[in-house]
């Protein structure tokens, strides 16, 4: 436990409180409108001085203020308050407590300024999961209020490369307008070819037909499918039972959903998807998504032509999976709050209100057995392949807490760890305590079981399991520097170091897979580094390597083209361009991680993949495909789950059918706008939550003159011209209009339901 102050504290019970899940802003929090204690959070700006950057948050506690303390969720930074008075104790990483003397009954309101390092991102970095902690040692839900963050909180995001000003905005704005309209068979993700049969014929409202033909196999082409539509009939033929489905879904959702009613010319449509894996990982370890908001998404990635979802269901942060023969994974690994210590349950992470058993919200819950067959089924029958990752041997916090709680109750067959190791680390999410040990048989009867217990779930729901995904990612350095065992075994097995250490874990995870008939997938890290030998005896058991990184050092050889050379089936998972977790933009209140950079439907259709991988010659392996990727740090509700992935997916799903070159940036961003966007607006109001992200209008100033533009045609501009934040019943803009106050020109872009941030054009 680190203490800012000399000062120690002791941490106490939990509560048994419900809270309610509200979103204030673009920017959802755990709140109880009606809880007696209110939490006011900002940001007094940041700056830069002799030390580096640093920005001061203030939080300002009202109401009940006879607190024992405050806890809260905010990503791991060095800081400390202000007031000498007060402590901050950092619980885990991620996971503060503050206590103050100054805590006390009938004080109309406590403040804390706290000197935080580096300089605030955006809203996402802004805390969550406040809760007070009462003095008989229990949590409770408090009302939290934060205050929209605008450009002038942000010093230092007028010095970031990829800043949009309000003039650069209206430029990109205006060079994606074409007088180019989409035909009725101009879709995302294209057809590979349209031939209208040239005989006036139409065909309204079409039976779909599948036919299933293995003669219709064309060499090279194993997903092509062909769809005629004529007599009255779609007829969707193919060799490929699931490249039939992908395509009857995709012409479903893009061309019969939106036609309905509508006359449709006779045509034959060749629909053949380059890449065997279109895949999608989605994170509900780090935040939960419920198994219904999962078959949705389900449902979004087959009409967008996706066939393979990546599940990330276990990670530091949760265990979201039930595995029948090891209950605590899920009994303490899928609990989160605020405790003594984590035998019962994790520590709180991310947001909450403190209580373990609140299942509002994103905080706690995991898909059972049953759950997980039914989403099986679902996926099934959308021609989708679910991949479970196991996340190992780091990144595996909530598994060594989970059986460190079996071992407490009496069997320490599957600790993950061992008593005694003295490692010192700190992994790529600030944590020191998240790595198994490969040199405890344990640890292979702990992935065995799991592994067996996934492998009965897809039996009983008849569905094939592709692989199982081991993770093989971030091991901190120094994980296992402490451990004698570890040691011991290094030396009795001739292992140098513990590169070589991870590489026999790696291995040894492969045999055993391979026992089951089952290949291993894993991030970059299982193909990178290990010499040919390795290289020879792994990559044939190997189903796929998500390489994410695209940092080339002192001239290094790309890391997707390293993973190819060596004979690996790779995935292209480059985070510049398929990381949906990344914001759309640097705007203060874009919600989104900013490390890679940041993601939209543009960067997403711009992911080439003979860019992201450029091999000149033969290589033992291949590009298999791409994969979107969308952790969950910053994820609250479905909502903003279908914030983050459309219109990315549109751009994501053309590039994963077509490697090369197809539409123009302005042909893909019309078809967009009239036909991508109405159709989603018309399924989220059907699903009852969700909308689609909108770019922001730009706004140029001509002498005193301003003049607005959409990043889409349709739907309207509002602005205010008076500081204001504009709302849906601000001012319409139709026509430049000439400025007369001094104060700053504030714009948004309104669509439906759906809003965009705010454009700022300073006086």
């Amino acid at each position: 436990m680190k203490i800012f102050k000399s000062t120690q504290i002791l941490l106490f019970g939990v509560s048994i409180s419900i809270a309610t899940f509200s979103v204030r802003g673009e920017q959802p929090f755990f709140t109880t409108p009606d809880a007696p204690t209110t939490v006011k959070w900002q940001s007094l700006g940041d700056n830069e001085d002799s030390d580096g950057w640093h920005y001061v948050q203030r939080i300002t506690v009202s109401g009940k203020t006879g607190l024992k303390g405050l806890a809260f969720n905010q990503f791991a930074r060095k800081m400390k308050l202000m007031n000498e008075v007060d402590t901050l104790t950092e619980i885990i990483p991620g996971y503060y407590l503050i206590t103050s003397p100054r805590f006390i009954d009938g004080v109309d309101s406590v403040v804390f300024d706290l000197d935080t390092r580096g300089f605030l991102v955006n809203c996402s970095y802004a805390p969550d999961g406040f809760h007070a902690i009462m003095h008989d040692n229990t949590a409770s839900p408090v009302r939290y209020e934060k205050v929209l963050l605008t450009d002038t909180d942000l010093h230092h995001a007028f010095h970031l490369p990829k800043y949009k000003t309000a003039a650069d905005i209206y430029k990109f704005n205006e060079s994606l307008t074409t007088d180019w309209t989409p035909g009725v068979y101009d879709i995302l993700p294209s057809f590979s070819s349209i031939t209208l049969l040239n005989n006036n014929k139409t065909v309204i409202n079409p039976e779909i037909v599948e036919i299933l033909d293995p003669t219709l196999a064309v060499n090279g082409h194993p997903n092509l499918v062909t769809i005629t539509v004529q007599d009255g009939k779609a007829q969707v033929a193919g060799a490929n039972e699931k490249a039939v489905k992908s395509a009857r879904n995709v012409f479903n959702a893009k061309v019969l959903n939106v036609n309905t009613g509508k006359p449709l010319p006779e045509a034959v449509l060749v629909y053949n998807p380059q890449f065997e894996w279109r895949g999608f990982m989605l994170d509900i370890a780090r935040n939960y998504q419920t198994p219904q908001t999962v078959m949705d998404l389900l449902d979004i990635m087959a009409e967008n032509g996706l066939n393979k979802l990546h599940f990330h269901a276990v990670d530091d942060e949760a265990w979201r999976l039930e595995i029948p023969s090891l209950p605590e994974l899920t009994a303490v690994g899928s609990r989160r709050g605020w405790g003594t210590d984590e035998s019962d349950h994790l520590y709180q992470i991310f947001t909450g209100d403190g209580n373990p058993d609140n299942l509002k919200g994103s905080s706690n819950g995991y898909f059972t057995r049953e759950d997980f067959i039914r989403v099986l089924q679902h996926a099934k029958q959308l021609g989708i392949d679910v991949l479970p990752e196991i996340e190992s041997p780091g990144h595996a916090r909530a598994a060594i807490k989970a059986m460190e709680a079996r071992a407490k109750a009496g069997d320490s067959s599957y600790r993950l760890i061992h008593d005694n190791d003295t490692s010192k680390y700190t992994s790529a999410q600030s944590f020191h305590d998240n790595v198994m040990n490969p040199a405890l048989e344990s640890t292979y009867k702990f992935m065995e079981t799991v592994i067996d217990d996934i492998i009965a779930m897809y039996k009983d729901a008849d569905v094939e399991l592709i692989g199982i995904h081991i993770g093989g990612d971030e091991v901190a350095r120094g994980g296992w520097n402490g451990s004698e065992v570890a040691k011991n075994f290094m030396a009795e097995n001739g292992l140098k170091d513990q590169h070589e250490f991870h590489a026999y874990f790696i291995k040894r995870m492969a045999k055993i897979l391979q026992e089951r008939n089952l290949p291993m997938f894993g991030w970059q890290e299982i193909a990178l580094d290990h010499g040919s030998d390795y290289d020879s005896e792994i990559a044939p058991l190997v189903g796929g390597v998500n390489c994410w990184s695209t940092i080339v050092k002192n001239g290094q050889i790309p890391v997707p083209v390293r993973s190819v050379m060596g004979g690996y089936p790779t995935i292209l998972s480059n985070v510049e361009h398929f990381y949906f977790d990344l914001s759309y933009s640097p705007h203060p209140e874009e919600p989104g991680l900013t490390w890679g950079g940041h993601t939209n439907e543009f960067t997403a259709f711009s992911g080439y993949a003979d860019k992201l991988c450029p091999v000149t010659e033969e290589t033992p392996g291949k590009v298999i495909g791409i994969n979107a990727q969308l952790f969950a740090e910053t994820m609250r509700n479905p909502e903003q789950l279908m914030l983050y992935i459309t219109p990315k997916i549109f751009g994501f799903a053309e590039r994963a059918a077509h490697p090369d070159s197809t539409y123009t940036m302005q042909e893909f961003n019309s078809i967009i706008a009239s036909k991508e966007l109405p159709a989603l607006e018309n399924k989220y109001n059907k699903m009852g939550y969700g909308k689609a992200h909108m770019n922001q209008p730009g706004i140029i100033r001509v002498s005193d003159v301003v003049y607005m533009n959409a990043p889409y045609p349709g739907g309207e501009i509002r602005y205010t011209d008076d500081g204001t934040e504009p709302t849906k019943d601000s001012k319409l803009y139709t026509e430049p209009f000439t400025v007369t106050t001094d104060k700053d020109i504030r714009a948004k872009y309104f669509r439906n339901n759906a809003a965009s941030q705010t454009t700022y054009l300073s006086r």
